[in-house]
């Protein structure tokens, strides 16, 4: 019998790289999702220059968003409980496809849940790797950043928050074709806390009052094409 001419180790090893690709990119979080979207894309393509909603469940659980905004062209890319890098990692799949004349981002929240580790900074500067990503994309196109929503789940993380979205407000201030909604003070009673009946049993994604409040916030910053 003839012998390989491949030590047991190396072969090993090439098998490794070789099936490395594929299970990586199956094990990569909400891969399933994007690849919803991109099917979804491939059987009806969605229309160009449209005004294109990406982050996390808060947009992704919004499922009749092209209802509050009639006038407008709507597309909304929001996926599981994603985080800004997740937005980043999977901007190639669902932001630079469309064109879209203006992004409108909600993300951030999961950041903080995720670790005790992920500071207010950490956020802000996931969101200006995110930005910079778009820019580097797309020198004009309009970006719209919601700050995060104050839940009652999350209650004790509301300093975080709170900091998290000063921080990337006053950055958008100094951009061109940028800009920040503040939906954070709108959710707050007089006392300073979530206002509780804006929340689903989870008390933390929206019911119709939620998005009542997201409406009437994000509208006027919206471009015409």
């Amino acid at each position: 019998m003839r012998k390989s001419i491949y030590p047991t180790g190396i072969l090993v090893a090439a098998l490794f790289c070789m099936s490395t690709p594929r299970s990586y990119a199956q094990s990569l979080p909400f891969q399933n999702e994007i690849e919803a979207f991109k099917h979804q894309d491939s059987i009806q393509p969605p229309p160009q220059h449209a005004i294109l909603f990406t982050g996390s469940s808060s947009f992704q659980k919004w499922k009749d968003i092209a209802a509050y905004f009639p006038d407008y062209t709507v597309i909304n890319r929001g996926f599981g409980g994603s985080s800004l890098p997740d937005v980043i990692r999977y901007a190639k799949d669902i932001i630079f496809p469309y064109h879209p004349r203006q992004i409108v981002i909600y993300c951030g929240d999961n950041d903080l849940a995720g670790s005790g580790t992920v500071t207010a900074k950490t956020v802000y500067t996931r969101f200006r790797t995110l930005y910079s990503l778009i820019r580097s994309h797309d020198k004009t196109v309009s970006i719209l950043y919601v700050s995060i929503k104050p839940s009652p789940s999350r209650a004790a993380l509301m300093p975080k928050m709170a900091q998290a979205n000063k921080l990337i407000g006053r950055f958008l201030a100094k951009q061109k074709n940028a800009g920040f909604v503040d939906v954070y003070h709108l959710m707050l009673d007089p006392a300073g806390q979530p206002i509780d009946d804006l929340f689903v049993g989870d008390k933390l994604h929206m019911n119709a009052k939620g998005y009542a409040i997201w409406q009437k916030a994000i509208r006027p910053y919206f471009i015409k094409e």
